[in-house]
């Protein structure tokens, strides 16, 4: 077993609760409350500056341009379509893109800027696979009834799924599981916390998403 499906086991019943979400489900089935998908993007929005920072201290960290390729083109993807899908979703469901942070939110820049701090790659990269494996498995199994959706529900479905998607994902697993063969077992602690934590506001995110965050006017 990989040491970032050993990662997942230690912390299962918050993986599982935040990839298998009545969030999600509804936003997958179009039953979503436009209203509830609207604090959802003004919160998740929030994300995109620090997200951004994060990854390019990674990329920054990386021990050679093979493992910075990869980091460095998913940077695009993240500053270009999906950025413009967010922009493009407020626009349609005529909302801004401005929201005070909500807790969950602070909870998860909070861990994002303390792992960009951090100076490790091994913990930058705990939050990253996180960020994005938890995505991918939520999104995966409704990849196929994208199409059938608004835009604004349909594209955040296929950002988060597909091969393209996987690769990125299996990327940063990929490096993280390299890394941890390197690491102490203060250092493998470290990691775990981290992704523990990590996880743990996933789930809480999506909670108070689904319970409705505040909209912004």
């Amino acid at each position: 077993m990989s040491a970032t499906e050993i990662l997942k086991t230690t912390c299962r019943e918050d993986w599982n609760a935040a990839t298998q979400h009545a969030f999600t489900d509804a936003l997958a089935d179009g039953s979503l409350p436009a209203e509830k998908m609207i604090g959802y993007l003004q919160q998740d929005y929030l994300f995109v500056e620090e997200f951004v920072r994060l990854l390019a201290s990674a990329i920054a960290h990386a021990p050679s341009l093979k493992d910075v390729v990869p980091a460095a083109q998913f940077l695009g993807v993240i500053s270009g379509p999906e950025n413009t899908y967010f922009l493009r979703s407020f626009e349609a469901l005529s909302a801004t893109p401005h929201a005070p942070a909500a807790k969950e939110t602070e909870a998860f820049l909070d861990i994002m800027k303390q792992a960009r701090l951090s100076g490790r790659y091994e913990i930058m990269l705990s939050v990253l696979v996180v960020a994005e494996w938890v995505y991918l498995e939520w999104a995966t199994p409704f990849e196929d009834q994208a199409a059938r959706l608004p835009f604004w529900l349909g594209e955040w479905i296929t950002l988060h799924s597909g091969a393209g998607f996987a690769g990125v994902v299996a990327y940063l697993r990929g490096q993280l599981d390299s890394a941890w063969e390197g690491l102490n077992s203060a250092q493998r602690e470290k990691v775990e916390a981290m992704f523990a934590k990590a996880v743990a506001c996933e789930r809480a995110f999506f909670d108070a998403a689904w319970a409705g965050f505040e909209v912004a006017k």
